[in-house]
């Protein structure tokens, strides 16, 4: 038998064994089976091996603030066809947690994409104060590019301060630049934090008086492809302010919720109380115009839409070629932010998303055919429960206000060592001392850094404090201190890094925020759907980390793992 005839008879075998619906259009003239991988006639590898067939397009969303539980409380009120689809079609994580803190935002879209953490990836917080130039630096933002379909300062963003590769990248060097990468979100972090810096675009929302989708030039752009053109045109935004937002349901549906009326909620500007039915038009002229989508669930449809636009656009999952979508859902943040986990909002915002969900499956399903597409669906934190319930229902919470521990820090060290500005900034529970004047003073910063973080301990709500040194070079000694580990970062973060007790938080008395360690901030839902995910079983019950879900992914694209990648595959 010749080496062509024992690969068609192989590749024939193989095909009548897995009945592999994948794989249905494809010749035997233009695929070969050598060495338990299925190879293109140019010899680019699209099959890991005989059981595991690579997707034409990767999904990751993000559904930014979901606590994992909401999966469980709304389960009941979701419909057959969104997030009940993918959790009874593909496998659950029921314990995936964040490694380390702080839960927030940029951070989270990064480590999820990389594998990684911010000890690794170098995005750790949205934003945090740059000793070098004396201000704060965030984390996309960048003075070297320009904006492309806006003027505005909004689109001077890139993923500059991203040090690890991510999913991405690394799908994009494995097919010589051929794969699609596209990132997708309201927030500009959420889009080009996931996408990566190798990434063919990045869009996300200007609001305020624009109502579009753009980018910035580090994508290589000087004008807006054809297809974000045209779903600009259509005002998408501006027929969205034309709405009155109302429950999707009957009122009696919400009983997982807290009564529309209560004093845990805060109101849109304009309005005394925060209760249904909320007219966007009337609503907008004091909401920042456009910007009021992005606080309902419209803000997600519209993500969702254009999203299509940009599969279709960019024909993404058209050939063999596998390209990847990062798509991050973002309305779910700003209504937990303002109407807390518990209010009815919040629960019609992700009742509205489980509808969104179900379209977007049924769009994929039409466009890139069921059973060739890979999804899976993660959040980049969670959120706690409001301190003011908490404490009015004798839980143990309370407020936290950082400016008066920056006081007492600057008072104590002006007492002891003489007058100067010794503490230049305190922002995301980091305290950045001013080494010069240390140094000029002849002092020992290991020193000073430790007496400051003992006096930490004194203010209350503060659970513990880690000095620079201490982080640098010793190995944590417990959960907590390792997740402030992996959370660190020697040229970026602060001389001491402090955490508050449990149902602590520094927010306003309304709504919520995240940020924390504990479980209410880590544990975010994990759902793998589609090519090649096992139906043995739908849950799985051991605990994982975020940083996990990279390196699964690169397993079913058999691409390498990013380049600060720490987490391992799930089985």
């Amino acid at each position: 038998m010749t080496k062509i005839h024992h690969v068609i008879l192989s590749a024939l075998c193989l095909l009548l064994l897995m009945g592999c619906k994948s794989k249905k259009d494809i010749s035997i003239a233009e695929w070969g089976y050598i060495d338990s991988a299925w190879v293109a006639a140019d010899s680019s590898v699209f099959y890991v091996n005989e059981y595991q067939p690579i997707p034409k397009l990767v999904i990751g969303i993000t559904v930014d603030q979901m606590r994992y539980d909401y999966l469980e409380r709304f389960k009941s009120d979701f419909g057959v066809g969104g997030f009940n689809r993918l959790m009874n079609g593909g496998v659950s994580l029921e314990q995936m947690h964040y490694h380390y803190v702080p839960t927030y935002t940029g951070p989270g879209h990064a480590s999820i994409f990389t594998g990684s953490a911010p000890t690794y990836h170098g995005i750790i917080a949205n934003d945090w104060y740059d000793k070098k130039a004396d201000a704060l630096q965030y984390c996309a933002k960048d003075p070297n590019v320009m904006g492309v379909g806006t003027s505005s300062e909004s689109g001077k963003m890139s993923p500059v301060h991203l040090i690890s590769t991510t999913i991405g990248d690394e799908l994009r060097m494995h097919t010589q630049m051929r794969s699609k990468v596209i990132g997708i979100s309201l927030k500009d972090r959420g889009a080009i934090l996931p996408a990566g810096r190798m990434a063919n675009a990045a869009y996300w929302y200007i609001g305020g008086a624009e109502d579009v989708w753009a980018t910035s030039s580090w994508y290589g752009m000087s004008s807006l492809p054809q297809w974000v053109q045209d779903f600009n045109a259509r005002g998408y935004g501006k027929n969205c302010l034309t709405e009155t937002w109302n429950l999707l349901y009957p009122d009696s549906i919400y009983n997982e919720s807290m009564p529309d009326n209560n004093p845990y909620e805060a109101p849109f500007k304009g309005m005394i109380k925060p209760v249904f039915p909320y007219s966007l038009a009337e609503l907008a002229k004091l909401n920042n115009l456009y910007d009021l989508m992005k606080a309902t669930p419209c803000g997600n449809t519209m993500s969702m839409e254009f999203a299509k636009a940009a599969i279709l656009g960019e024909q993404m999952g058209a050939d063999e070629i596998p390209d990847m979508l990062c798509l991050s859902f973002s309305a779910t943040d700003y209504v937990g932010h303002q109407f807390g986990p518990h209010s009815r909002e919040l629960q019609d915002t992700y009742l509205r998303l489980d509808k969104d969900i179900e379209n977007f499956l049924s769009f994929l399903d039409e466009t890139i055919g069921y059973g060739n597409y890979l999804l899976f669906l993660s959040s980049d934190h969670g959120a706690g429960n409001n301190p003011a319930w908490m404490m009015e229902n004798k839980l143990s919470a309370g407020y936290f206000v950082s400016d008066r521990l920056e006081e007492m820090v600057e008072e104590r060290l002006i007492k002891k060592y003489g007058a100067g500005n010794w503490v230049l900034n305190e922002s995301n529970l980091n305290i950045f001392l001013n080494r010069v004047l240390i140094e000029e003073k002849k002092l020992s910063l290991k020193t000073i850094q430790q007496e400051v973080a003992s006096w930490c301990l004194e203010m209350e709500g503060v659970h513990s404090a880690f000095t620079h040194a201490e982080l640098s070079y010793s190995i944590a000694r417990n959960s907590l201190s390792e997740k402030v580990q992996l959370g660190f970062d020697q040229a970026r973060s602060g001389d001491v890094i402090y955490t508050l007790q449990p149902g602590w938080m520094e927010y306003g008395r309304q709504g919520t925020t995240h940020g924390s360690g504990y479980d209410y901030d880590t544990h975010v839902p994990a759902i793998f759907y589609g090519t090649g995910v096992g139906m043995d079983y739908n849950t799985i019950t051991g605990k994982y980390s975020i940083a996990d879900i990279a390196p699964t992914i690169c397993h079913y694209l058999g691409i390498p793992n990013p380049s600060g990648c720490i987490g391992k595959i799930i089985e």
